[in-house]
């Protein structure tokens, strides 16, 4: 019998997820190979990630996840705050996301809010065309920022951002300047000038341009 294809979306949903001892066991005897379609350099950057996945302990990936995602509020995987901070304006936008789970027969718990990336990479791979595309392309500026987030820090998760990039068009002008005008205010409650959002030699600067991380970056 073949052996059955893991969606790239389903799978970076994993990875993204809080380490515990069952997702590790699983993701440790993962085979890259049965991931796919994807790119060649996509494949190899997947393999890398589990080489130092499997090098970790659960303490280490534990402490290292609640440092990089739970401590670190640019990289915080609930993409409506990116765009909406802690605003009125932020619980529409999750009302809209649930919507859209709801209206495509997707069945999702209180567990989570509706804009965990996790969950949306989730809903991205086993929903119909285009809606889980669309979802995420509406929450791209979150997206990137957090990729570079990640990126900037050298994080071994920044890398799994790409894998999701490629799951996406180019970003347009329009996502750009939006992408740099929170990268530089951050959400909406954040004050204005403190600190940029997200370090600008991390951000695209082209809508067919790959940010590079600060240190560390693959060319």
């Amino acid at each position: 019998m073949p052996t059955e294809r893991v969606h790239p979306l389903k799978a970076v949903s994993v990875l993204i997820q809080y380490p515990e001892a069952e997702s590790v066991a699983a993701i440790n005897s993962l085979d890259p190979g049965t991931v796919g379609p994807l790119r060649r350099g996509s494949a190899e950057t997947l393999a890398g990630f589990l080489d130092w996945h499997r090098g970790q302990t659960l303490h280490q990936l534990q402490e290292a996840y609640v440092e990089t995602f739970d401590f670190n509020r640019r990289s915080s995987l609930h993409l409506t705050y990116h765009i909406n901070g802690d605003s009125r304006q932020r619980g529409l936008s999750l009302l809209k996301v649930k919507t859209t789970y709801r209206e495509a027969g997707f069945e999702f718990g209180d567990s989570e809010l509706p804009d965990y990336l996790p969950v949306m990479l989730e809903f991205a791979a086993f929903a119909p065309e285009p809606l889980g595309r669309e979802l995420l392309e509406r929450h791209r500026p979150a997206i990137e920022l957090i990729r570079s987030s990640l990126k900037s820090e050298d994080s071994p998760w920044g890398d799994l951002f790409d894998l999701i990039r490629e799951d996406l068009p180019s970003l347009s002008k329009r996502q750009l300047a939006r992408i740099r005008r929170l990268a530089e205010n951050g959400p909406p409650s954040e004050e204005v000038g403190l600190e940029p959002f997200a370090p600008p030699e991390v951000m695209p600067t082209g809508t067919d341009e790959v940010a590079l991380p600060l240190i560390g970056g693959r060319s």
